[in-house]
């Protein structure tokens, strides 16, 4: 079995797909003939049927290496001894490993916070506005664009020429027509790591304020009728009728945000290669484990990865189910 779930070489990839696709229509063939058959079919019988494939993808597609990585964090870098803790004591007392992760918390903090702000502002801004479709176009057209084009369209705008030669980067030009002298953007840190995520922003923004946009067209009329008549308007307005009605659509752009956030490597692998000071956790993990040969300490850094995402799904999963219970409950 070694051969299947560890292929080496071209053939022994090629021999594995080809038994995977075998399998995948050995699955359905059997599946179509048990709900075709014109005798009776026993309940569980087309449960298993149906929900068996998806158990079985996720197993080995999802448990099976999710907790071979949790093992091999435990191990050296060529997974033949055990070293306990000592790959988690590296990552959280190294100093390299300690600037990924203040990164990481940067990237968490900011990037969420911002966009759904912007996102918001926007949102009420143009709301039923003259322009409004073309408006909300053009800042939901970066959430089209991959990280990577993202990242390679931002890199040619932070784009650095020497003083005495002309300037192909936006920014550089500008300051160059102020008669400033052009800055390397992505060499200085930690101000690297927040023109990094400037980027996540310009992207994040749009699927804010696509949300909280439907979202505020949601709220019932009479509501905000009857807080005109009492005399409210303005800031006060947002402040107490708009932002708490939408308060479960902030919930989920703020935790769905932080949680891509948190995997974000494609901007920073594309900009900088996680260099100058700029890497955070997902990136370090690829480079230890893939680049650097460190098994057991990129897997290590999954697993933190791992962690810091569940109580944000947890937190999320927690709101919706209380505003379901909201919604259900009797008026």
């Amino acid at each position: 079995m070694d051969w299947l779930l560890e292929p080496s070489g071209t053939g022994g990839k090629l021999a594995v797909m080809v038994v995977a696709i075998l399998l995948f229509v050995v699955v359905m063939g059997l599946i179509l003939f048990l709900v075709d058959r014109p005798k009776r079919v026993p309940g569980w019988v087309v449960a298993i049927a149906f929900a068996g494939p998806a158990v079985v993808m996720l197993a080995f597609g999802l448990l099976y290496p999710g907790l071979r990585t949790i093992r091999d964090s435990f191990y050296n870098r060529t997974g033949s001894a055990f070293v306990g803790l000592d790959n988690y004591v590296t990552a959280f007392t190294r100093d390299e490993f300690q600037i990924v992760l203040r990164n990481t918390a940067i990237w968490v903090i900011v990037v969420p916070l911002v966009s759904t702000f912007l996102g918001l502002v926007y949102a009420v801004v143009v709301d039923r506005s003259r322009f409004e479709k073309l408006a909300k176009t053009l800042i939901f057209l970066p959430m089209a664009i991959s990280m990577v084009g993202a990242g390679i369209i931002w890199k040619f705008m932070y784009e650095y020429k020497p003083a005495s030669q002309p300037q192909i980067g936006l920014f550089n030009q500008v300051l160059v027509w102020l008669g400033l002298e052009p800055q390397q953007f992505l060499l200085s840190a930690p101000a690297n790591t927040f023109f990094l995520i400037l980027v996540m922003i310009w992207i994040q923004a749009g699927f804010a304020m696509t949300i909280l946009a439907a979202a505020i067209r949601a709220i019932p009329d009479d509501i905000v009728e009857a807080a005109r008549l009492d005399g409210v308007g303005g800031m006060r307005m947002f402040r107490y009728i708009t932002v708490p009605s939408i308060r479960p659509a902030l919930v989920v752009v703020l935790t769905t945000i932080a949680i891509g956030t948190l995997k974000v490597f494609d901007i920073v692998r594309t900009m900088t290669g996680g260099r100058f000071e700029t890497s955070v956790v997902a990136n370090e993990f690829y480079t230890q484990a893939l680049r650097q040969g460190e098994q057991g300490l990129g897997a290590a850094l999954a697993v933190i990865l791992f962690v810091l995402v569940i109580p944000i799904i947890v937190y999320h999963v927690r709101q919706q189910k209380q505003a379901e219970e909201i919604r259900s409950a009797p008026q």
